[in-house]
Formats: C-alpha cells, sequence, structure tokens
C-alpha cells in the first residue's frame, strides 16, 4: 500500500484543509522543508509564504503567516502534518478584491505603523505580515495551474 500524508492545516478561527496528501512543502523558520510519507518526527516554527501540498501530481497552495508544523507518525502508520497557522487560506479563495483590500489595508497599516505613539505595534505588525503574504502568494500562484 502507498503511503500517504494526513495533513491538516487549522488556523484560530477554522479547520482550513484536513486531507490525506502524497507530499507537503512549508516555510519554516529553519528553511524550506518538504515532508515525504514516513519523515522523521518533529516541531518547527512556521513562516510567512506558501505551504503546497501535492495530491495526484496536483499541487494545493495555501498562503500562511506565522505558526508552527508538527509532523509525526500516526497510528495507523501514515505522517500526520499538523499545521497550526495564526493565518491560512487557500489561492483559490484569494480574489483579485481581496488582494486590493489587502493591499490598502497594508499601506493604511504602515502609516498607522509609523506613529509609535497610538499603535499596539505587535498586533499590527501580525497584520500587516497577513496582507502582505496574500498579496506576495497570491501573485506568485496568479498564473499557474493548482487544485482548488
Amino acid at each position: 500500500m502507498i503511503k500517504k500524508i494526513n495533513l491538516k492545516i487549522v488556523t484560530p478561527e477554522r479547520l482550513v484543509l484536513e486531507e490525506m496528501v502524497d507530499q507537503v512543502t512549508m516555510p519554516t523558520l529553519e528553511g524550506e522543508i518538504t515532508v515525504l510519507p514516513e519523515h522523521i518526527p518533529i516541531i518547527v516554527g512556521l513562516k510567512s509564504g506558501d505551504i503546497v501540498a501535492m495530491s495526484g501530481g496536483e499541487p494545493i497552495p495555501f498562503a500562511v503567516a506565522g505558526g508552527f508544523v508538527e509532523v509525526k507518525i500516526g497510528a495507523d502508520g501514515n505522517t500526520e502534518v499538523a499545521v497550526l497557522a495564526d493565518f491560512a487560506e487557500h489561492v483559490g479563495d484569494i480574489t483579485d478584491e481581496a488582494i486590493a483590500k489587502a493591499k490598502a489595508k497594508s499601506e493604511e497599516l504602515r502609516k498607522m505603523m509609523e506613529d509609535k505613539g497610538t499603535v499596539d505595534f505587535e498586533h499590527f505588525e501580525a497584520e500587516l505580515e497577513r496582507s502582505l503574504t496574500r498579496v506576495k502568494i497570491a501573485d506568485k500562484w496568479r498564473k499557474k495551474k493548482y487544485r482548488k
């Protein structure tokens, strides 16, 4: 039997994806990693970028910002990858309107961050990171083929 990876991508708001995939590539604080079946167990910090799961030769891309990744072997012998992200969104869900809003929001947040006396700096920095990640990853995948 061909081994698969049970991939779960979760944010504080919702379960974004739960699917059996062939492999998953993601940006970590230590660099980009690709997890294949029977990968060694690890827990690593996640940085902003794109997670790309492969299933049947088709990429399934997600924009992510912050969080952690846990890789372990499950009771059924399959590799389990749990992505606990501050933000995650399928690239196909990022519309042109959402990109325009994210760009406008990032500019607004930049201006607000310049006034350091009245800003919750960590909150705005996280919001800015999410907005910029959405724009960057949506632009990257705009003309590529992927599974929705």
